[in-house]
């Protein structure tokens, strides 16, 4: 990211994130990459796959497979409910994955000045972080997810 001189004058440069909820903590997710947000559906399991997966969902004609996010984080299940939903993630030449999370709370912006990022591919006693950066609005802290490593088959944070 890099900010733009306009005039004289430094434009920061602006990202807008879903911020979404998981257990008591909440993630943004940047929005480019978001394809779809649906109410949570029948999912047909898969056997044979890893422990994360919930199975595929079929949205729209096309088979999309779901990953719960608490599994992948090692949090503990929770029962789904009337705010929890599946987040349709599209990242750059990869098929469409969904992602199960407890509730999608608001869409913000934040500047460059607002995120501070972490270091690429940081890990915390071997374990891979899912991460890359925090942001600050509204004097709260939002940790943004790095997608490519959520969606990745390495192991959770």
């Amino acid at each position: 990211m890099e900010d733009l001189i306009l005039g004289g004058e430094v434009e920061l440069e602006k990202t807008q994130f879903i911020v979404i909820r998981i257990g008591d903590e909440q993630y943004g997710i940047d929005i480019k990459y978001v394809d779809n947000i649906v109410r949570m559906q029948k999912i047909t399991r898969v056997p044979d796959v890893q422990h994360y997966f919930e199975g595929v969902i079929n949205l729209r004609g096309e088979v999309v497979p779901v990953m719960n996010l608490r599994r992948k984080a090692g949090l503990p299940d929770v029962e789904f409910t009337k705010d929890t939903r599946i987040i349709i993630i599209k990242l750059e030449n990869n098929a469409p994955i969904g992602i199960v999370v407890d509730a999608v709370k608001e869409v913000v912006t934040l500047t460059s000045a607002e995120i501070e990022y972490t270091t690429k591919g940081i890990a915390h006693s071997g374990q891979v972080t899912f991460i890359n950066g925090i942001g600050k609005c509204n004097n709260s802290l939002i940790s943004l997810l790095d997608l490519n490593a959520v969606i990745s088959d390495k192991e959770a944070m």
